[in-house]
């Protein structure tokens, strides 16, 4: 059953994005393109995906992400409106994140020695800041950026070469964040949160931007961050935390870790002065037990009535991008592409996002099915 559920989504997903293509030629090159991504090749390439798809060369492969005429953000629209269809909810939560795609040469767009957080080091790299959605039914990665360093755009030639657009400019991570998330409110997805690491959540401007929109969210934050208390003066996220008493913190669980639950201690203090209607601000904290030292810190805005529990789970649901980027690329190929120009990675994405997308709903769907099946018996 779980076969044919996988084979009948692959059917429904092309049907979905057929419009966006001119030719049918196209058209049918990428279900092949889809299907070989997940087909448990050990590299996925052009060549390799040409010879899955019983192709002698992988002329047509490359041309489909680097010249044929189709519409690739309406791809990535689809591929959203798909994943709301099946794994939408209302308390859902939108989390933001980045990750690394380690290059050899100076020639594909946007790689630079750059910090990537996938290799935990400074390296050669392309960075891509990505959008996922996550809900009980699973989580999936609905929208994609590729980040272009400055040095990049003072060198108009180096950005000819690489077919970026002449009109690109220079976005920051979270601007590239706001992007995403706008499209996202645009598109009507249903949220209860918004969640990112420390690298979005010192963004004044993004939080502001959220607060503006009315988005509940839960950003990380340093311990040196310094923040508006209720008294309209300001302190570290550290020294609010430090004055906190014992009995402020309890012992919660956020979910299943690879070696059990993951507990840990958490705390939360009200700040900000002027709350909008029914609206709260709190700096919430994450304390180890195992080290009582190790504290990490989250600004929050969202539903006056919001609970610590509220809270404590939405920042603990940021792992669920961190699981998404694993198996798009072990199991959807994100990063398994020879591409050098700007459209031919989102090209590459897109489908590879398209991919993952589908497999994670027919596992929704087969889970869903075995439930009923189990419940009928």
């Amino acid at each position: 059953m779980v076969v044919d559920v996988v084979l009948d989504q692959l059917d429904r997903v092309h049907e979905r994005i057929a419009g966006r293509f001119a030719r049918s030629e196209p058209r049918g090159r990428a279900r092949e393109y889809v299907a070989g991504l997940v087909a448990g090749l050990e590299r996925k390439n052009g060549w390799t995906l040409a010879e899955q798809a019983g192709e002698v060369s992988p002329d047509g492969m490359q041309r489909l992400l680097r010249r044929a005429d189709w519409d690739i953000d309406g791809v990535r629209d689809d591929l959203r409106d798909y994943v709301v269809e099946h794994l939408g909810e209302p308390g859902g939560v939108l989390i933001v994140d980045e990750t690394g795609f380690l290059k050899k040469g100076v020639r594909s767009a946007g790689v630079q020695r750059q910090y990537s957080g996938t290799a935990g080091r400074v390296e050669n790299c392309q960075i891509g800041t990505f959008l996922a959605y996550a809900s009980e039914r699973g989580h999936v990665l609905i929208d994609r950026e590729l980040y272009l360093p400055e040095s990049w755009l003072a060198d108009p030639g180096r950005c000819r070469r690489a077919e970026i657009p002449a009109d690109t400019e220079f976005s920051t991570k979270p601007r590239q964040a706001m992007v995403m998330l706008e499209r996202a409110f645009a598109a009507g997805v249903p949220f209860a949160w918004v969640t990112a690491d420390e690298a979005y959540g010192q963004a004044q401007y993004l939080r502001d931007w959220l607060e503006a929109h009315d988005a509940a969210h839960v950003l990380a934050l340093k311990v040196s961050d310094t923040l508006i208390t209720t008294d309209g003066g300001k302190a570290r996220a550290g020294e609010l935390i430090a004055d906190l008493p014992v009995k402020a913190w309890r012992r919660l669980s956020v979910g299943a870790g690879a070696h059990g639950p993951r507990e840990f201690d958490w705390a939360r203090t009200e700040i900000r002065t002027g709350w909008r209607a029914g609206r709260g601000h709190w700096l919430l904290a994450r304390r180890s037990i195992a080290d009582p030292t190790e504290i990490a810190y989250y600004v929050c805005y969202g539903p006056r009535r919001s609970t610590l529990l509220d809270l404590t789970w939405t920042a603990g649901s940021r792992w669920r991008i961190e699981e998404c980027f694993q198996q798009a690329k072990n199991e959807a190929g994100l990063d398994h592409y020879q591409v050098r120009s700007w459209r031919a990675w989102y090209a590459h994405i897109t489908l590879s996002m398209l991919a993952h997308a589908w497999l994670a709903v027919a596992r929704s769907l087969a889970i869903k099915g075995e439930s009923a099946s189990t419940s009928q018996a």
